[in-house]
């Protein structure tokens, strides 16, 4: 496993989810989605891209939040949040993380500034995956790197 070190300044923001089981989303984020354990226990973290997901089965009040209640979501399609991740070459994504089991809702769909698709945890959690794609050249910070062809490999 890779170290699980504090920030040295600064924060780290990491995102945590409730899961049924939770050996399963373990699985699926360092399996289908390319990340890497860096805790195996209570709770679960996987180090992905540049964050990491902590994963905890759910619970109930404790004395520092006496009246909230963690659980998976019940109802897949309620989402008040979701993971987005921003990738360089979506059609690339999508093939890989699909012949490794994550069924997308939709195939990569083109959209005004993006190309974008949506798959689910094994939970139900929501995961967003796109690519900027900005075709007027007027969306882009000046300080990000050009776009790129949605054939271009990673």
């Amino acid at each position: 496993m890779v170290e699980f070190p504090p920030p040295l300044e600064g924060i780290l923001l990491g995102h945590f989810i409730v899961s049924d089981d939770v050996e399963r989303s373990r699985r699926f984020y360092t399996d289908v989605l390319g990340g890497t354990t860096i805790f195996e226990g209570v709770p679960t973290v996987v180090a992905l891209s540049n964050s990491w997901i902590v994963i905890n089965a759910g619970g109930g009040p404790t004395d520092d939040k006496p009246s909230v209640t963690l659980e998976s979501p019940r109802d897949p399609d309620r989402v008040s949040s979701f993971l987005n991740f921003r990738v360089r070459d979506i059609h690339a994504v999508y093939a890989q993380w699909s012949a490794r089991g994550a069924e997308f809702l939709t195939p990569p769909k083109q959209h005004a500034y993006e190309i974008r698709c949506y798959v689910r945890d094994p939970d139900g959690h929501l995961i967003e995956v796109g690519q900027t794609t900005d075709p007027k050249g007027d969306w882009s910070p000046a300080h990000w790197p050009p776009n790129t062809r949605t054939d271009d490999s990673e």
